[in-house]
């Protein structure tokens, strides 16, 4: 597409729960057009399709040879994420691609190199990182107002019945909870504290009577010291208003679902900030950071290098957890 003042045609693969969010955001990306949407499931591809007046396929390699659309969102579970990011790179598609990027370090760096090769925009969908306050508190972090960061904590925690859902299933999803909400904490950390050094990982109490782990603890510590503790699960629900705490040496921030605030040690006031998480403008702002980028209009938010070192941090945290190594207190 070389006109800047065109609509970007955009493709869609897998037509589940994330991708209604996905379709809306293109829906109201004045730059964006849907042209066509992808599902192995036949049903799924045919009332998406119609709610959207597009044309569905039930094969993305034949969709690319007909439709040859500037770009193609990938929401479908982790086991396809490199044959079909790599099928559309090598037909000259950009690919947007929902976390996690793929099940291991080596498919991931496969993707990149196809990206690299094709000179086509690679990039991992990583919604918080466009949450309006996530980036303010990003700034505030970096404004030094609360000190040197001693300790950032982290909870994803509903309770959500698992059973049927592909995400239980590990040939598809590669593991439970820890690469599925794990790969949004690990990436909150590192965009707002920086690179992870250290690791540690436990699986807790398995509830749901799943194949995989549906509560896990990980334990990160960053080069300069600062430590990281990060609660997933989908078998108990936290009755907590924030899912991020960063604490300083000169104060406190913390991040909510309906809103933010920080406080300095010296003052007793909490400074309101932001208003919590909303899903469709975040995913809406990753759509235009994709857009922009591929139009040499602005730089990604995310890199392939995040996208690669988020697969590289689970992959070593299920390592980690599956050695499941304890030191018995002595007596």
């Amino acid at each position: 597409m070389n006109d800047n003042n065109a609509q970007f045609r955009i493709a869609l693969a897998g037509c589940g729960r994330i991708s209604q969010v996905h379709l809306h955001t293109i829906v109201h990306e004045p730059r964006a057009k849907l042209v066509a949407v992808v599902d192995v499931d036949k049903k799924s591809a045919d009332s998406t399709a119609e709610m959207h007046g597009v044309e569905p396929f039930y094969d993305t390699g034949k969709m690319l040879e007909k439709i040859h659309p500037d770009a193609i969102i990938i929401c479908t579970p982790p086991n396809t994420h490199r044959k079909l990011a790599e099928l559309a790179l090598n037909a000259g598609v950009h690919v947007l691609c929902e976390k996690p990027l793929a099940l291991t370090v080596d498919d991931a760096n496969a993707m990149v190199q196809a990206a690299t090769q094709n000179k086509r925009v690679l990039m991992m969908a990583s919604k918080f990182r466009f949450v309006r306050d996530v980036i303010q508190a990003k700034n505030i972090i970096e404004s030094g107002i609360l000190g040197e960061i001693i300790l950032f904590e982290n909870e994803f925690c509903a309770r959500v019945d698992m059973k049927n859902r592909w995400n239980a299933h590990f040939e598809i999803a590669g593991g439970g909870v820890l690469i599925d909400n794990g790969s949004h904490s690990v990436d909150i950390v590192r965009y707002l504290l920086g690179p992870i050094n250290d690791l540690q990982a436990i699986y807790g109490k398995r509830w749901q009577d799943l194949e995989v782990e549906d509560t896990c603890r990980l334990f990160v510590r960053c080069p300069d010291g600062t430590m990281a503790s990060i609660d997933l699960s989908w078998s108990i629900h936290k009755e907590n208003p924030y899912f991020i705490h960063i604490y300083g040496t000169a104060g406190v921030l913390e991040v909510g679902w309906k809103g933010s605030r920080y406080r300095q040690s010296e003052k007793m006031d909490w400074v309101s900030f932001g208003s919590g998480y909303d899903k469709f403008q975040a995913v809406g702002s990753q759509l235009k950071n994709f857009i922009e980028t591929i139009k040499g209009e602005g730089k990604p938010i995310i890199t392939p290098d995040d996208a690669v070192e988020s697969v590289r941090v689970i992959q070593s945290a299920y390592i980690i957890a599956n050695k499941n190594h304890w030191e018995k207190v002595k007596p």
